[in-house]
């Protein structure tokens, strides 16, 4: 007898997720069904919920990250086979399908967006990955920029894809200001596994944790005299560039301080980079869905975690069990507080709905070539909401996510 779903739908902007019945989904080619055991919360979910940013059709499923069993492999999955444990990457944010969202008990992702998940490490340890990782690679790795919203490119530092071995110091650094969030700490991992020096600019109270990643100097974010000291420790290094997680005005004016100091270089940010930037700066904003992770994904990822290379960082909290305790999790996250988990009962009624057409992925994640319709999230108005709520959570780190 087939499994029942249920999935977490936002079905109007600034309401909340009502938790009901699900099509059971299926695995299309190169595709995986999981059964979830964890999903993670990221700050952007709780925008998708208060605005409709990047909601493509209605009702919604939304969650970018999973833990869980493989349920089903799809046609030409080599990699996977049912029961393997794995985390993976949910493209609802780009494909606008609901069962591309990680906010159900069944979710699909795209095998080259998965990596088997070591017995060593628990699912809620796990499923902060993701994201994170795809969001760090994005930043750090493409060589050519691409498009990540209409007239804004990505970035393109073309830095190396991570190494399982110890590699020499390169002589190179870069700065990340919010070293401390999610995205920021799996930068700094991936960063220096590529044998980069990393500054990190975060919460006085996060330095041993920035260290942690890897971090080799910390500078408080509300210290006044940070951008002199960032430039002190630069020294004689080749200074890469800033990736810039928080992406305020506020830090893109220390950014661009440091950069008058430096020299210029790149500046990887996860909001449009300001306008008018130096001639000598060159800016992108990163689209964490993209395939530039793939071999990151394939050969990287579950060997790093066995070695210890790669770390589930920041821990995760656990906010409860069922996809009823969802909202919960979103306004604790919007609250502030760090790294919310939540596990969930896969104890559901039968299925009552239909499943949609699923189009099929083919090449590069275009993000907003990826359907026909440009998603409605490219306001300035909704731009400059992301960015309050960025300013405001500064050290706000890993959310949530929800296990079967």
């Amino acid at each position: 007898m087939a499994p029942t779903n249920q999935a977490a739908w936002l079905t109007k902007a600034g309401t909340p997720l009502e938790v009901s019945d699900a099509p059971l989904p299926t695995a299309g080619p190169g595709e995986l069904v999981v059964k979830n055991a964890a999903v993670a919360i990221n700050p952007l979910d709780c925008h998708m919920q208060d605005h409709g940013v990047f909601v493509q059709q209605w009702p919604s499923v939304f969650g970018c990250d999973v833990a869980g069993e493989v349920y089903e492999a799809g046609e030409g999955v080599q990699s996977f086979k049912k029961g393997d444990r794995v985390i993976g990457h949910a493209i609802n944010l780009v494909s606008g399908r609901p069962q591309d969202g990680a906010y159900a008990l069944y979710t699909v992702i795209p095998a080259n967006k998965a990596a088997i998940l070591p017995d060593t490490i628990s699912f809620t340890d796990g499923v902060v990955v993701p994201f994170a990782l795809e969001a760090a690679v994005c930043a750090l790795s493409l060589k050519v920029p691409g498009v990540a919203m209409p007239g804004v490119a990505t970035p393109a530092l073309a830095l190396p894809y991570p190494s399982l071995e110890d590699v020499p110091a390169s002589g190179k650094t870069l700065v990340i200001y919010g070293g401390s969030s999610a995205v920021g700490s799996m930068t700094t991992q991936i960063a220096t596994a590529t044998g980069i020096k990393v500054i990190s600019v975060a919460g006085k109270h996060n330095f041993d944790f920035s260290k942690r990643c890897g971090a080799t100097q910390v500078f408080d974010h509300k210290d006044p005299l940070v951008v002199e000291k960032v430039i002190e420790a630069v020294g004689t290094s080749e200074f890469i560039g800033i990736f810039d997680v928080v992406a305020t005005p506020e830090t893109y004016a220390h950014d661009l301080a440091i950069f008058a100091k430096l020299g210029g270089g790149h500046l990887a940010s996860v909001h449009p980079p300001p306008p008018d930037l130096p001639a000598n700066v060159t800016g992108g904003m990163i689209f964490a869905v993209n395939d530039i992770a793939t071999p990151v994904w394939e050969e990287y990822v579950t060997p790093a975690l066995k070695a210890g290379k790669l770390q589930c960082l920041p821990p995760p909290t656990v906010v409860g069990k069922g996809l009823e305790h969802i909202n919960e999790a979103l306004k604790k996250c919007k609250a502030g507080l760090k790294n919310t988990v939540e596990e969930v009962r896969p104890v559901m009624p039968p299925l009552s709905a239909v499943e949609k057409q699923r189009p099929q992925i083919s090449g590069i994640f275009t993000p907003y070539n990826y359907r026909p319709s440009t998603p409605p999230c490219t306001s300035s108005w909704l731009w400059s909401k992301y960015a309050e709520f960025n300013l405001k959570h500064f050290d706000c780190q890993r959310l949530m996510f929800v296990s079967f």
